[in-house]
């Protein structure tokens, strides 16, 4: 098990506990989770994310076994070509990107330019949904949610493209797949940290009409619970209980 979406740092709007990289390998061990890509979380409100990629660099250059870098790029901020060098350089198996909190619209074509250059490099594109409930941020934190138009913008943008999108919801998810052309659908894999389990079993019925090759194991720690996506996949259905997840092997 890989844990795509996994942070360390701080986070501007709110007290984290424990957010640096010796606290995450405990949680691995505790979860019996493999490893993790890792990305920064203040890199998301950088204009530019060049020192928080380094920051992460170096946070986790002694634990490169299990702690895989997902550094940040903005496509719209000079020198952006040089981090996704930088990214493939350093053994990232992806690279993250926060359209929403730099004000990028749906169609903005320097997000299409970087998922297609990502692509050729052999390096996933991912994209946040959301950091915390609407209901719950700060008057201060003004960006709104990653928007559907913005992912399918990007999944119909060319054949090398890969999408990872994390926390996204049921309904989001819905939106976007069935809006797609089957090959556009294979472009896009979901993370689970944001999929309700029980009682509304939203992950089950995910697997059922989607089907759980479209999904990876996604915490968004230090931000919520890994327990949580464990346990849902844990409290799953009898008949797709036992349902694979998505296989990121291109990118491990």
């Amino acid at each position: 098990m890989i844990d795509v979406n996994a942070l360390v740092g701080s986070y501007p709007f709110r007290h984290v506990p424990h957010p640096e990289p010796a606290a995450l390998l405990r949680v691995l061990d505790r979860e019996r989770i493999e490893a993790a890509w890792v990305g920064h979380l203040p890199s998301a409100f950088y204009r530019d994310p060049q020192h928080g990629n380094q920051e992460l660099l170096s946070q986790i250059a002694s634990h490169g076994e299990r702690l895989r870098p997902v550094l940040t790029v903005r496509p719209d901020w000079p020198c952006w070509e040089r981090e996704l060098r930088a990214a493939r350089d350093a053994g990232a198996p992806a690279v993250r990107a926060y359209p929403a909190q730099w004000g990028l619209s749906s169609h903005d074509s320097s997000m299409r330019e970087l998922a297609l250059a990502a692509g050729e490099l052999g390096l996933a594109l991912m994209l946040t949904v959301r950091f915390e409930d609407l209901r719950q941020r700060h008057l201060l934190d003004v960006a709104g949610d990653l928007t559907a138009a913005a992912i399918r913008a990007l999944a119909r943008a060319g054949d090398q493209v890969r999408l990872i999108v994390t926390a996204a919801g049921r309904d989001m998810i819905d939106e976007v797949h069935w809006s797609l052309t089957p090959r556009e659908q294979q472009r896009v894999f979901w993370d689970i940290s944001w999929i309700w389990g029980p009682p509304e079993d939203h992950l089950a019925k995910l697997f059922r009409t989607i089907g759980s090759h479209r999904f990876v194991f996604g915490s968004q720690w230090p931000l919520r619970l890994a327990q949580n996506p464990s346990a849902n996949l844990a409290l799953l259905p009898d008949d797709v209980h036992d349902s694979p997840l998505g296989s990121i092997e291109r990118w491990a």
